[in-house]
């Protein structure tokens, strides 16, 4: 665990320099860091995500190369110069904006007489403190010994010597006191604790698709608002005022509507653990939005996989509702790592309402120009709940292409057929008109017509 006293990081960007664009060697925005961005902007993520982690940045350091340095990834007069900083900062960790390769970060250790850690154990500490539910912190704990596992040789005595701070939680915390075989066996049980974790998961998820209730999860970039959003939504059914960002008291909210709110606050990875809560759309249909992990450029290949069985929500969705920060600079760059991770659990071609969310803290102007060059996009604020109402709509509208508004009017005589109706459909509305009972649904196309073939003999 972090100490009281913040722990104090150096940063370390590194950029290619693209090669035959400039004389010097320089693209048209700089040199371009490993995600394809300039050093600049994905030194800023990492800054967020070591503020997340609890730390402080005492100093940044940049490099551009027209290749990584085999042994230290960054030049050798580059790693003189961050041991210098590092003394002069009183920084205790070097973290760089890169993967480290065991022997890299061995090598880096050693010339900085500091803690090294790159891109990759960063973000799997900080999902270590995040993880709140059992299968979450099981998933976790696998993606830090399957990274750990191939640096314990060569890397023991660095491992051995950490007395806390970011990259110590979990396995670290135990200063790694199991042999090799010991981690490896311990591997192998969280395999198989997941995958019963798995089992249940699965045996819930069958459960809820099989109640006739649309499904829409809510995808996005992290940090880009999308508990707040879900609060937000669950707000504008029960017509109470929107929690504001920091998970702070809800004005206005009854205690039975406070407790549906989900935690959300302005940090990177505040929600690892999805959460459903059932949403009233403005025609009266009910839908079971979930609140999905953040994405991230460069997500660790440990934590896509394990990960995986809770991201998949996005491919049993009816409809994606996709969140884009609208004050992020780089949010083009942001979507395609969103698109990217979507592709690959097959849900690239899930039908989606696209919002662009805190558009209360962009100038008019900037909102002029979002509207212009992003027509389809509906402009939100999660916090004041302008545009809420509109990206319902939005929802509502691409739900209806596949569950069907339908009316079945019945004679009271026909009352067996009511539980199977409510079984295979969603039911908004239920009314009684003499003889007759008149059911308004909301229903699939192949519900609709196994209902109409059960109930046939009472039509012409």
């Amino acid at each position: 665990m972090l100490t009281k006293i913040a722990e104090r990081v150096l940063l370390v960007g590194v950029g290619l320099k693209p090669p035959g664009l400039r004389p010097r060697g320089l693209g048209p925005d700089g040199p371009m860091g490993p995600s394809g961005r300039t050093v600049e902007d994905s030194l800023s993520e990492l800054r967020g995500l070591v503020e997340t982690a609890g730390a402080v940045v005492a100093g940044t350091v940049s490099q551009s190369v027209t290749r990584y340095h085999p042994g230290t990834l960054i030049g050798s007069g580059k790693v003189l110069e961050v041991a210098q900083m590092a003394r002069e900062v009183s920084a205790r960790t070097v973290i760089l904006d890169a993967d480290l390769s065991p022997a890299q970060q061995k090598t880096l250790e050693k010339a900085t007489d500091s803690k090294v850690i790159d891109r990759t154990r960063l973000i799997l500490d900080i999902f270590a403190k995040r993880a709140k539910t059992s299968e979450g912190r099981l998933q976790v704990e696998l993606a830090q010994l399957s990274y750990l596992l191939p640096r314990l040789t060569g890397a023991w005595r660095s491992f051995s010597q950490q007395v806390g701070g970011i990259g110590t939680r979990g396995p670290g915390e135990r200063k790694l006191e199991y042999e090799r075989r010991h981690i490896q066996s311990r591997i192998t049980r969280l395999k198989s604790e997941i995958e019963k974790v798995k089992a249940r998961r699965q045996v819930q998820r069958s459960r809820r698709l099989s109640i006739p209730v649309p499904l829409v999860a809510i995808i996005g970039y992290t940090n880009v608002g999308k508990s707040t959003l879900l609060n937000a939504l669950l707000s504008q059914a029960s017509r109470v005022a929107s929690p504001p960002r920091g998970g702070a008291s809800i004005g206005g909210a009854d205690e039975g509507a406070r407790s549906r709110f989900v935690y959300a606050d302005d940090k990177l990875f505040a929600t690892l653990d999805p959460t459903t809560r059932r949403v009233r759309l403005p025609d009266g249909t009910h839908v079971v939005a979930t609140d999905t992990v953040g994405f991230i450029r460069r997500l660790p290949t440990a934590l896509v996989a394990a990960f995986r069985s809770t991201l998949e929500e996005a491919g049993l969705a009816d409809c994606l509702l996709v969140v884009t920060d609208a004050t992020a600079p780089d949010f083009s760059a942001q979507d395609s790592a969103v698109d990217a991770v979507l592709d690959e659990l097959g849900a690239g071609a899930v039908p989606r309402v696209e919002v662009f969310n805190k558009t209360d803290l962009v100038s008019p102007e900037r909102r002029r120009e979002l509207a212009l060059s992003h027509p389809g996009r509906t402009l939100i604020s999660a916090v004041t709940g302008e545009g809420i109402s509109a990206a319902l709509d939005r929802v509502q509208e691409i739900l209806s292409r596949r569950w069907l508004l339908r009316e079945l009017d019945l004679p009271h005589g026909a009352g067996r057929f009511a539980s199977v109706i409510y079984a295979s459909s969603q039911v908004i509305k239920e009314t009684h008109d003499g003889t007759m009972v008149r059911y308004r649904m909301r229903v699939t196309a192949e519900n609709w017509e196994r209902l109409r073939a059960l109930t046939r003999q009472y039509f012409c």
